[in-house]
């Protein structure tokens, strides 16, 4: 391979280091030709972008793209595939559905926004990951159900009241 073709292979990861905040990086080396198909039309439907490149490219990219990706780094050794995506779960979700016919893709670690998770046993942990807007929804939940209740209290409580004030002034003397 050329340095002006390995040039571009860089800038290419490196670009997509900078649009993505999700990146996985797996290991698929003993997939055969149709097992990799079959891989790759599952990521595709779940718009997961797949890219396997040299360990000393990805490094460089990782390099130019000025991002933090703490130990990731460390995990760039042997067979390497990354995945880029925008939904944080679906990565964690499309290999876990794949395991179930096939051992691999297996998980070196991911990056997720600022956090970093090495190793194929965090594969649950990224899967049951809620992001900041599910957490923030369920804080906002939290939040409203006491204030609700006592609406809901207050309400009924004031048509008790006028339900009896309304009885008593419609009886007789």
């Amino acid at each position: 391979m050329k340095k002006e073709e390995k040039g571009h292979i860089i800038d290419a990861l490196a670009d997509k280091f900078n649009q993505y905040k999700n990146v996985y990086v797996t290991d698929i080396a003993s997939l055969n030709a149709q097992k990799t198909s079959e891989l790759r039309r599952l990521l595709f439907k779940n718009d997961i972008t797949l890219e396997v490149a040299k360990n000393t490219l990805v490094k460089k990219a990782i390099e130019k793209s000025g991002r933090d990706f703490g130990a990731l780094v460390d995990t760039l050794k042997g067979n390497t595939a990354i995945m880029f995506c925008e939904d944080m779960k679906a990565p964690a979700k499309a290999i876990k559905e794949f395991r179930k016919k096939d051992t691999i893709p297996a998980l070196k670690g991911a990056c997720i926004d600022q956090d970093v998770f090495i190793g194929d046993n965090q594969l649950e942990a990224l899967i049951t990951l809620k992001s900041k807007n599910d957490l923030i929804g369920e804080i906002i939940g939290l939040l409203q159900s006491p204030a609700q209740n006592v609406i809901s209290a207050l309400q009924s409580g004031g048509n008790t009241i006028a339900g009896v004030v309304k009885t008593l002034s419609e009886r007789p003397e």
